[in-house]
């Protein structure tokens, strides 16, 4: 197949899947209710009716507004995975469990990362520590919100045989997750000067290999394999491959738009120049800046002035990086889309399509 009529495929594809994702949000809304039902009405919180409280309303202002993207990469991985005639409800029903218990890992990591992070908007709302004044005991709720995915998988999954593979699964990525954070946080000598000799771009790979991809890419699969036995430890190393290199391309994406995207439409206000973050746009700076450039940057990143952001900014645009990103993003997407086909028959290559198709030329 050449390579235009792939694409070609891929985006009708993505056209029929769009409207499919949008029935499959409604599925999962009316999934929520119940589910939260079963999670607070344990020995738990019988009787501590205020922290029961609490936690509805950090669980509903934290996980709920979120675009579903992982949640709905579970499932639609499982429906290809499944033979048909086991894609009974019930089995649909427990999928979109686990798709919530996606939602509710991204909902307490970006919770945890908007404190360490300083930031003021996430999903167009204030950051839940800056909400009525919440502060650093959102980190407590954070832990909540995080052991309330092990309270579901226990509930739902302690009879299941893959039960295990799932706790498992998610305390490995989520161990991973923490690795990324925790290189991320001294790569900005947290919140000192940066020491831009440190941002390289093997460095900058492994951050964005740990805090991001392995999770929000590798981990929704990766469930889903499990949960139909698909165990083959030579297709689990090509999906891990491959979603590896796509959320390397997301995080990416994620850094221009920081810088460049819209406030409104990513939902998030822009913290990476000021926090003084490695990100592709300052590592990709330094490896073109002239010495006098370096000076400017040295001076400027990491500054919450202002006009030292500005100057960051206007070295962007003077060493073309709006171009060079426009070309990397090009040229990432045709590397993903061969890397699909090449993957083994017995992968569905439609879920990959699918994903690629989502987060190219996306904006938010």
């Amino acid at each position: 197949m050449t390579n235009t009529k792939t694409q070609m495929t891929a985006h009708f594809m993505t056209e029929a899947t769009n409207a499919l994702n949008e029935n499959e949000i409604r599925e999962l809304m009316n999934l929520w209710p119940p589910l939260l039902h079963d999670v607070i009405n344990t020995d738990y919180y019988s009787d501590v009716p205020d922290v029961s409280k609490w936690l509805v309303k950090a669980l509903q202002y934290n996980v709920l507004k979120g675009r579903k993207r992982r949640a709905l990469t579970l499932i639609r991985a499982y429906q290809m995975l499944i033979p048909q005639e086991e894609l009974t409800n019930e089995n649909i029903r427990l999928v979109r469990i686990l798709g919530w218990c996606m939602e509710l890992l991204q909902g307490f990591l970006l919770l945890i990362d908007d404190i360490q992070d300083k930031s003021q908007i996430r999903r167009n709302q204030p950051c839940w520590y800056l909400l009525d004044d919440i502060g650093l005991a959102a980190i407590n709720d954070g832990l909540m919100i995080e052991n309330t995915i092990y309270q579901i998988l226990r509930f739902y999954f302690r009879e299941k045989e893959y039960y295990i593979d799932l706790v498992e699964l998610f305390h490995e990525y989520i161990l991973r997750t923490t690795i990324g954070q925790c290189l991320d946080l001294l790569s900005t000598n947290f919140g000192k000067t940066a020491n831009l000799d440190l941002f390289t771009m093997d460095r900058y790979n492994s951050i964005i290999k740990h805090k991001t991809a392995y999770y929000a890419f590798v981990l929704p699969v990766k469930i889903a394999m499990y949960i139909v036995n698909m165990k083959d430890p030579e297709l689990h190393k090509q999906v891990e491959a491959l979603l590896v290199e796509m959320g390397h391309f997301y995080q990416i994406q994620d850094d221009y738009l920081d810088c460049y995207g819209d406030t409104k439409v990513i939902g998030k206000n822009s913290t990476d120049i000021q926090e003084g973050k490695c990100t592709w746009l300052i590592v990709s700076a330094l490896q073109r800046v002239t010495p006098e450039q370096r000076k400017i940057l040295e001076e400027c990143y990491g500054s919450q002035d202002l006009e030292k952001i500005r100057r960051v900014k206007n070295l962007y645009n003077d060493l073309d990086l709006p171009n060079a990103y426009s070309i990397f993003e090009k040229e990432t997407y045709n590397l993903l889309m061969a890397h699909i086909q090449r993957l083994s028959s017995s992968l569905p290559q439609n879920v990959f399509f699918d994903l690629l198709e989502k987060i190219y030329h996306r904006k938010s």
